[in-house]
């Protein structure tokens, strides 16, 4: 039986639900999996579960069984280090981090000798995407990757290598494929492949119409994402300060931790928004699932994603999204028919959007208000119509079960060795 080594920046991440989820696909279809981490947890996960292989801290032992590795095989990975030292534009701080990866791709690879592992494949296109390259080059063995947003559009040092070097690779949506291949000419065009991640859809559809008494309340708005630059909370932040001197009554969540706690929080007492705005922190699964069926309208304000599973989740919820119009993201939401985009980057569109929602949203309390909205951007009716269509946008293509399924079948497809005719062997026989 095929044995695969699984690797990922961290294992098991909260954040990350889709690294475990497919993981579990592949052994419920009785794949051995060996999972990786790079680094060990925060101790925040839900569920006790542990990574098979944990490569930092490294040991004295396995940093010494590392370097014979590199050196005993040398002319396994001779093309690597060239890379490394001759190749591309990268600057001498990427180079030096680059050559640690590669001892801990050599760690890797001792890690996981004597498990029979045949193929590796790594989530992320960061650093565990070379350490995994590395290991397999030692191990003599193949290797693929799932490539999402960030470590496409954003973060690429040495991707030509890992393209060059993978057997295939996976990405997240259309947008990125079209990139790779227009970025990286000369990868194989067959070996780059859309593999989407899903959400889990609610049996019943979920209704989110405003009632009499909801109307005194603020206008819910949620997000949920790691506090990090490139999810851009600070835009969201600034938008709720100009909202507020608009005079609106609502209240923002924000879901997540992360590097950026700080400086929101500062941005925040600077606007004077302590009441308005919440940092809410680490989110069990459970609390935001609370949290996306009591928003009125779930928001987005990255500066790169792949196809976010935040915005699927709301959606398979009937709630409202407004996202900005940036890479995979327009093929999950479409605009106005099942979700809202707004020009990226700009706060007056994304408020203009906001408020047109909002108006609507209230404006399905009474008729006499149906009547003082009627020329509104967005109708009740409307924002009820693009509910169901998100929905069933997300279940028809961002279902999570139809997801793990063509994931599991595309991956064995590619994975399993097959099988050539020998030179005299009888095609009678082999029918028999």
């Amino acid at each position: 039986m095929l044995t695969v080594a699984y690797l990922a920046n961290r294992y098991p991440e909260a954040v990350e639900p889709y690294v475990k989820e497919e993981i579990e696909e592949l052994r419920r279809r009785g794949i051995p999996v060996v999972s990786g981490s790079v680094a060990r947890t925060s101790g925040e996960q839900d569920g006790s579960e542990t990574s098979d292989v944990v490569l930092r801290p490294v040991s004295f032992i396995a940093l010494l069984r590392a370097l014979w590795l590199c050196i005993a095989r040398c002319d396994r990975i001779r093309d690597l280090i060239a890379r490394i030292l001759l190749g591309g534009d990268e600057g001498p701080i990427r180079r030096l981090k680059a050559l640690i990866h590669t001892v801990w791709g050599a760690c890797y690879a001792a890690r996981l000798e004597g498990r029979s592992v045949e193929h590796i494949h790594v989530h992320h296109g960061f650093s565990a995407s070379w350490i995994a390259m590395v290991a397999a080059r030692l191990l003599g063995v193949d290797f693929s990757m799932t490539l999402h947003g960030s470590d496409v559009l954003l973060h690429r040092a040495y991707l030509d290598a890992k393209l060059k070097n993978c057997s295939f690779c996976l990405t997240v949506s259309e947008y990125n494929r079209h990139f790779i291949l227009a970025q990286y000419p000369n990868v194989d065009r067959g070996k780059v492949l859309v593999a989407r991640l899903g959400a889990d859809v609610p049996e019943r559809d979920i209704p989110h119409s405003r009632v009499p008494s909801k109307c005194a309340e603020p206008f819910r708005i949620v997000t949920v994402g790691r506090l990090h630059k490139v999810k851009d909370h600070a835009f969201l932040i600034r938008a709720c300060a100009r909202l507020q001197g608009k005079g609106v009554n609502f209240c923002c969540e924000i879901a997540g931790e992360g590097p950026e706690r700080r400086r929101l929080q500062a941005l925040i007492r600077k606007n004077g928004l302590e009441r308005q705005v919440g940092l809410l922190g680490h989110t069990r699964s459970e609390k935001i699932d609370l949290l996306y069926r009591r928003a009125d309208l779930v928001v987005l304000t990255s500066r790169s994603e792949g196809i976010p599973l935040v915005l699927m989740e709301a959606m398979a919820r009937g709630t409202l999204v407004l996202a900005p119009a940036i890479t995979g993201i327009p093929e999950l939401v479409i605009a106005g028919k099942t979700g809202f985009l707004y020009k990226p980057g700009s706060i007056d569109d994304f408020l203009e959007q906001l408020l047109s929602i909002r108006s609507a949203d209230f404006a399905q309390t009474s008729r006499n208000q149906m009547q003082e909205f009627s020329d509104l951007q967005f109708s009740a009716e409307k924002l009820n119509c693009v509910r169901r269509a998100a929905r069933i946008h997300v279940s028809q293509n961002f279902n999570k079960k139809k997801s793990l399924e063509s994931f599991a079948e595309v991956f064995q497809r590619l994975v399993t060795p097959q099988v050539k005719d020998r030179p005299n062997e009888s095609f009678v026989l082999q029918q028999i």
